[in-house]
């Protein structure tokens, strides 16, 4: 074993219970992605590592210029600010690989208050669990990612090469914060993205598309509707029309992605329709996600989906005249996928069993985009390992301090290898 190991593991072990009161606090910041709290939960952070005496790199992130790029991943909410943050322990060889862990810390609203049984934003601990909005999706792992990087930086460890921890913001909405730190020149030679997998190896992300159809009607009294078109009525045509388009672009998927009952979903998730209660709607106006199929390049998936569309209005006497338009916005993910020629994902599964023994962790792929497309298209080998899984988006969110705890020990076995 690595001489540096064990004094690393046991300043993560005594720091349990911190570790446990930071995630509370994370959670109890409402980081919702474009509020106030997205900037204010990084600079605690930051606050956090500087009193640690953490090299650091915070920065304001020029949103409006980063928007305007060509290759910007999208983005779905206004924002005022968005800041950028890189901690970094030294190697102790300039030349040895580097290693990043990476997490976001904004977070989706907490909905419907109705539906869940606490504050969304109360940070208990209760039954083995951290409960609140964030809980799992995704601050669970990246208190696992901190407390390696402390547990590292307080042994007085030396990992061969640079440790990064990256805190990005903006991950929800498409990716702002892992691509300014991208752009601000960051880079490692392979990363591990602390979200929820329940410990199992995520080595792929199909893609998602966010996107808007504008069904056009034709007002009218409502007391005359027959002499208007009503454009509910028309998206009653497209909505199936959709959903054939789904169920064909599953019927083959990819190996890695066979886990799934849909592995690459299409989902409408908001619908707008008509000013008045008496009068027949002249437009309907549907949103959602568009899932992308491993290796799929994103143009061929919008020419797809734009094709199906048009031919859904052709088959009808109003919509051919009258087209339904598609407008792709906001988040926009590409598949991605770890490269097969990096040893990350055997390093990551070894040092699991040497930490935690049993099996090795499944590796799999998921339907969902995230921050692993935007590594690993900048030429970094990137997986998913972290704790909880299948509570993100949820109401009483929450994730099991166990897996918290178990992730950072992994996390610095793989910082420190033998």
């Amino acid at each position: 074993m690595n001489r540096d190991v064990q004094p690393a593991l046991d300043a993560l072990r005594h720091a349990r219970d911190e570790a446990t009161g930071t995630l509370s606090d994370l959670i109890r910041i409402p980081s919702v992605g474009g509020t106030a709290a997205e900037s204010e939960i990084v600079h605690h952070v930051a606050g956090l590592l500087r009193a640690e005496g953490v090299e650091l790199d915070l920065w304001p992130i020029p949103v409006a210029e980063l928007a305007a790029r060509p290759d910007f991943p999208g983005m779905e909410v206004a924002r005022d600010e968005a800041w950028g943050l890189v901690a970094r322990l030294p190697g102790a060889d300039p030349a040895a690989p580097s290693l990043m862990f990476n997490g976001h810390l904004d977070v989706v609203p907490p909905g419907e208050p109705s539906t869940w049984s606490a504050d969304p934003w109360s940070g208990e601990v209760r039954d083995g669990h951290a409960h609140g909005r964030g809980a799992c999706d995704m601050k669970g792992g990246f208190v696992s990612a901190l407390s390696a990087l402390l547990a590292l930086h307080r042994s007085g460890a030396r990992p061969a090469g640079d440790v990064l921890l990256a805190a990005v913001v903006g991950e929800e909405d498409g990716g702002l914060g892992t691509y300014a730190t991208l752009r601000r020149g960051w880079r490692a030679d392979a990363c591990v993205i602390t979200e929820p997998t329940a410990l199992d190896v995520l080595a792929a992300n199909g893609g998602a598309l966010t996107f808007r159809l504008r069904v056009p009607g034709l007002a009218a009294h409502a007391c005359a509707r027959t002499s208007g078109v009503s454009a509910v009525e028309k998206f009653q045509l497209i909505f199936p029309v959709l959903r054939a388009l789904e169920a064909s672009r599953n019927r083959t998927v990819d190996p890695m992605m066979r886990r799934w009952d849909i592995a690459y979903p299409l989902e409408i998730g908001t619908v707008r329709a008509g000013d008045w209660a008496s009068t027949v709607p002249d437009l309907l106006v549907a949103e959602g996600r568009f899932g992308v199929a491993l290796d799929e390049p994103v143009d061929r998936a919008r020419e797809q989906f734009e094709a199906t569309v048009a031919e859904a209005c052709a088959a009808d006497a109003w919509l051919k005249e009258h087209p339904v338009t598609v407008e792709w916005w906001g988040g926009q993910f590409a598949s991605g996928r770890c490269p097969e020629g990096t040893d990350l994902v055997q390093r990551l599964l070894t040092t699991h069993v040497e930490a935690h023994g049993g099996e090795e962790p499944a590796v799999v792929g998921a339907p969902y985009g995230s921050d692993l497309r935007l590594l690993t298209a900048a030429g970094i080998p990137a997986v998913q390992y972290g704790p909880g899984v299948g509570y993100g988006h949820c109401p009483d969110e929450r994730v099991s301090l166990t897996q918290v705890h178990a992730c950072a020990e992994t996390l610095v076995r793989l910082a420190l290898p033998d």
